[in-house]
């Protein structure tokens, strides 16, 4: 009997281990032999063999325990290895930890540098708003601990537990999610002596536990893990940073290389065009194509010297405005869609490129464009040169010219064809004058103002002589801009009159003599700094001018009056002489022109409506009484 029982008990001891029976089942075969009343000897076998059962349940429960763990370390090493998302990989390991551990919580914390905290970065199973963004002050809490000494630390109660500084938040926050067991292990970058705690990983529960030496080496392998995933993950967004930096780098790099290369092409191009002798029109249409824009070349006064490329003119108020802010700033300036670039020399501002349509313009585009000035400058700086030295030459042929037009006036004409100057050809004469101090810069300056006028100019008796080709301006007019323009550019008065038009040697000398009367004239006058011809001068111009115009002095004077009455049939203009020829007496007029004295108030009310409030004024009445007397002498009446 007593065989048959023992093994029976063992057999069902082993169908038990078998079917992976609960431990309490066990104890199933021992408890029946003992209601079986077996023998001591039988008992003491059944207890030995339930005993090593016990043992084989546990060992196989390790083994199974540590396959899981394996298992979950294995597919944690996959998850690094396929690495995509940090998160992802982070909360994976965290929920891991929470089943292996079989806890109620588990989440991982990382260091805020720029904060100077901690913060959760990922949690598992909790259930508390206010713990899941929980923020830890460093040093402070288990966490604290942990990072502090880079050793796990567990507690079966986190709230009775002295070893670590506890705070009103990181307590508050343990409490909102109810834990009470925590085990903490660090997030260790390199040895335990040497290395860095980057985080720390928990898992808790919210019951008391002691955590058992096996799941604080799990946890510790699962926070390595952690470990690596991070610092593989920041290792990659450095690697992609500085991929995307070495790209952005290459980018420049070609970039710049491309623009040197155009900023080379641009440099060798101007420069032919230069040794070339090309003009300006040629650097515009270089400068066109090299940016991909219209250029407009302007001289010093805003006038167009070239346009390739549009149809766009700038307004002369911005014009003056952006060349000033150039000139100031020393480089390329935007305004409106445009750029403008002030050509300089030295100080001196010799004109302007506009820069059509290209609202954006990269920095080596800009240096192309600024160095066109300076080419445009020395451009202009050559051709103002040459300008200057015919101008020296076909000054001589002026003065000659002006002091002996009579000695050979066919040779004075043969010799301007020569030079460019066609002395046949209809000009006006100008007479420039200034006060003593700045007389000497009137020369250079007279040059600087007929650059680009096709005009010529000489120094002659202490005044500046200024030949213009005749464009159908009026000589007043003209006199009138040069004395205006002048005196902006020797910032002193300079005084203008004018003669002409007038074509051939002697027809030129005497409209420069007539011209040097009329400049006296004008200082007479006080009128220094002003422009005028002898037309301007009323009855004076008739005095001084050669061609003595009497009709149209007398036109100028009376003709109102003169339609009028040929219109009317009234006798306006003889009322006007008899007025004069009495003295101004009314009494006497009207005896005179035998009508009331109120029909001689109405004629000269009726003057006064055709020749304006004044007309009886000295200097005017004494125009009007010249007018009246040569009409008379021309046989008018």
């Amino acid at each position: 009997m007593s065989e048959p029982l023992i093994a029976t008990a063992l057999r069902r001891l082993l169908e038990l281990l078998a079917d992976g029976a609960p431990i309490d089942d066990l104890e199933g075969p021992l408890a029946a032999a003992r209601a079986a009343d077996a023998e001591p000897d039988q008992l003491i076998g059944i207890e030995d063999a339930t005993w090593l059962a016990l043992r084989v349940h546990r060992t196989l429960g390790q083994h199974r325990r540590r396959e899981a763990e394996l298992a979950a370390l294995f597919d944690t090493a996959g998850d690094l290895a396929a690495l995509r998302d940090l998160d992802a990989v982070l909360r994976s390991i965290v929920r891991r930890a929470r089943m292996l551990l079989g806890t109620d919580t588990a989440y991982l914390t990382l260091p805020d540098e720029e904060a100077g905290d901690t913060y959760m970065r990922v949690t598992d199973g909790s259930v508390s708003p206010l713990f899941q963004i929980l923020r830890l002050e460093l040093g402070r809490g288990l966490g604290g601990l942990v990072a502090q000494t880079a050793r796990p630390y567990a507690t079966p109660d986190y709230r009775t537990d002295e070893r670590f500084r506890h705070t009103h938040t990181i307590d508050t926050g343990v409490q909102e999610e109810g834990l009470v067991a925590i085990l903490g292990v660090p997030l260790l970058l390199g040895s335990r002596d040497g290395g860095k705690v980057i985080g720390v990983l928990f898992a808790a529960d919210r019951t008391p536990r002691n955590f058992s030496p096996d799941e604080v080496a799990l946890l510790n392998s699962l926070a390595a893990h952690a470990a690596i995933a991070i610092d593989t993950a920041k290792a990659l967004a450095d690697t992609h940073a500085a991929l995307a930096e070495l790209a952005d780098a290459n980018t420049v790099i070609r970039e710049h290389s491309a623009a040197m290369q155009r900023a080379e092409e641009a440099h060798d191009r101007l420069t032919d065009i230069v040794l070339r002798g090309g003009e300006v029109p040629t650097v515009a249409a270089a400068v066109a194509e090299l940016l991909g824009g219209g250029i407009t070349v302007h001289d010093h006064e805003g006038k167009r010297l070239a346009r390739i490329g549009t149809d766009q003119d700038i307004a002369a108020a911005e014009m003056t405005a952006a060349v000033a802010d150039s000139r100031a700033a020393g480089r390329a300036v935007p305004r409106g869609g445009r750029w403008i670039c002030a050509v300089l020399a030295g100080p001196e501002l010799l004109g302007s490129l506009v820069l059509h349509a290209r609202p954006r313009l990269e920095d080596p585009d800009r240096r192309v464009f600024e160095r066109a000035g300076v080419v445009t400058a020395l451009l202009l700086l050559f051709r103002r040169s040459v300008a200057e030295a015919e101008n020296r030459i076909r000054g001589e042929l002026l003065t000659d010219l002006l002091t002996a037009p009579d000695r050979d006036p066919d040779g004075l004409v043969e010799r301007g064809r020569r030079l460019g100057t066609d002395l046949d050809r209809s000009h006006l004469l100008l007479v420039a004058e200034t006060a003593v101090p700045a007389r000497a810069k009137l020369t250079a300056t007279a040059r600087q103002y007929l650059f680009g006028r096709d005009g010529i100019s000489t120094e002659h008796a202490e005044t500046v002589v200024m030949l213009l080709p005749y464009d159908g301006t009026a000589p007043g007019e003209a006199a009138r801009a040069a004395a205006a323009q002048l005196t902006h550019l020797m910032a002193a008065p300079v005084t203008v009159a004018a003669a002409g038009p007038a074509a051939g040697p002697l027809a030129l000398a005497a409209g420069h003599a007539e011209a040097v009367r009329c400049l006296r004239a004008l200082h007479v006058l006080d009128r220094t700094g002003d422009g005028a011809d002898a037309a301007d001068l009323g009855f004076l111009g008739v005095l001084l001018g050669n061609a003595h115009d009497v009709d149209g002095f007398i036109t100028t004077a009376l003709g109102p009056l003169l339609d009028y009455d040929a219109r009317r049939g009234t006798e306006l203009v003889h009322t006007l002489a008899v007025y004069f020829a009495c003295g101004g007496s009314l009494t006497r007029a009207k005896d005179q022109l035998h009508v009331h004295v109120n029909t001689v108030v109405q004629r000269l009310d009726r003057v006064e409506a055709l020749l304006g409030k004044g007309w009886d004024d000295p200097d005017r009445a004494l125009e009007l009484q010249l007018a009246l007397r040569l009409r008379l002498f021309a046989g008018h009446h």
